[in-house]
């Protein structure tokens, strides 16, 4: 590998990090550094960009460590037959990088992954020395999401958790024959293992921080996975139930979806184009649905078309109460909090306003327009004080009606 200096490093590392997809800060702990001691901080204001739950803006460094790799993945344009330009960090040099960029105020925190050099365990282990100097020799305060090996020792696992914020374990492929066709070196039971530890790891020290003050703690702010879409054969149905059984069997924080993007020299099983964005958009409106709108992984697949696939012109909420139309008209004034959530164009902020301002008076129709951004897309699926919508649910072009127009669809997949 020829000689790089550090700038030329970052622009290879951090243009090879761009196809992770799960890089999020949400739920971390405080770790304050307005005290004067230590350096960094988890919170206040935010080139990668997370989001809190709270809706703010948090910088991270997003980079590899290499993007050299003993594996030969077909997705994966860091492969080891990939003819891509190679560098690799030492874990001082990443130490170095993070601290002057958080010193600049470029970031508040970092987000490191890696290719796999020599081994798995190598590999991690040089991970978690990143993150042990800046906790440990520098002090630093700011937000750490550690990318786990699968194949590592769990005790190199451990180490991480003790000192990163947020762990994730890619599962890569909703499906195992998908994973077998074209990550042939890699294995659907050691990546969901190392997932199960982690999760244990995080149960226990939340156990143990319950009895002792002093215990510490374990990636709190979870752990996170992400999957390719449009790789492989796999349907947008599949992709839900995988996600739906992640969620149920390791506690994770969230499922990232990243729409396939080919790649140069690439492999001959793999698809010529990629994806539309708008599929990916579609899983992720999907995956809230499940976490947030009380859809089980069925009814989502139900939206769906007769090989399992969300539609691209109209959400999978919309959809799914154009399938089910008998459940509709929902009486705002009087239907309970599940029903509500099943009204396309509303959301859950717009619904628990609903449900406090109700018990003082009844809502109409424009009353209804003040919560929702398109109340056209409200409106054939509710029944208010003022508004019934005789025979408009039956309507057979009601999906044309509410169809959004071209112009918005193009803000998507742009």
């Amino acid at each position: 590998m020829a000689q790089l200096d550090t700038r030329e490093k970052l622009a290879i590392l951090a243009d090879a990090a761009k196809y992770d997809a799960s890089c999020a800060s949400s739920g971390t702990t405080k770790r304050d550094s307005r005290d004067g001691k230590g350096l960094g901080s988890s919170e206040g204001m935010g080139i990668c960009h997370a989001y809190a739950p709270d809706g703010r803006c948090i910088s991270l460094l997003k980079i590899l460590l290499t993007n050299s790799c003993i594996f030969d993945c077909h997705y994966c344009i860091n492969r080891k037959s990939s003819n891509v330009r190679r560098a690799r960090f030492t874990a001082q040099e990443v130490v170095n990088l993070t601290l002057a960029f958080y010193k600049r105020n470029y970031i508040e925190g970092l987000f490191l992954s890696s290719g796999i050099i020599r081994s798995s365990n190598y590999t991690m282990e040089q991970l978690v020395e990143v993150a042990r100097s800046l906790r440990e020799d520098h002090d630093f305060r700011g937000y750490i999401h550690l990318k786990t090996i699968p194949d590592a020792d769990p005790e190199l696992v451990r180490q991480a958790g003790l000192y990163a914020d947020r762990m994730s374990i890619n599962v890569e492929l909703p499906t195992e024959p998908g994973l077998k066709r074209l990550a042939p070196e890699k294995s659907a039971a050691r990546i969901e293992g190392a997932m199960g530890d982690v999760k244990g790891a995080i149960e226990e020290t939340k156990d143990a921080g319950k009895r002792f003050k002093s215990a510490p703690r374990f990636a709190p702010a979870g752990q996170s996975t992400q999957m390719i879409v449009g790789a492989d054969a796999a349907s947008d149905g599949d992709i839900v139930r995988k996600a739906s059984t992640l969620y149920d069997r390791f506690a994770l924080r969230r499922v990232y979806y990243s729409a396939f993007s080919p790649i140069p020299d690439a492999s001959a099983v793999l698809p010529l184009q990629r994806p539309p964005l708008m599929r990916e958009h579609r899983l992720y409106q999907s995956d809230w649905l499940m976490r947030f709108y009380g859809f089980k992984p069925a009814e989502v697949v139900q939206a769906a078309d007769a090989n399992g696939m969300l539609p691209l012109d109209i959400d999978p909420k919309l959809a799914w109460a154009l399938k089910f139309r008998e459940h509709f008209p929902v009486d705002v004034n009087r239907a309970p909090r599940e029903q509500l959530l099943r009204v396309p164009g509303l959301g859950t902020k717009a619904v628990d306003r609903i449900l406090k301002s109700r018990r003082f008076r009844r809502f109409t129709l424009d009353d209804v327009a003040r919560l929702t951004v398109s109340v056209a897309k409200v409106r054939p699926f509710i029944v208010t004080a003022d508004w019934r919508p005789t025979l408009l649910t039956d309507r057979a072009d009601l999906p044309t009606l509410l169809k959004p127009k071209q112009k918005q669809l193009e803000l998507f997949v742009a």
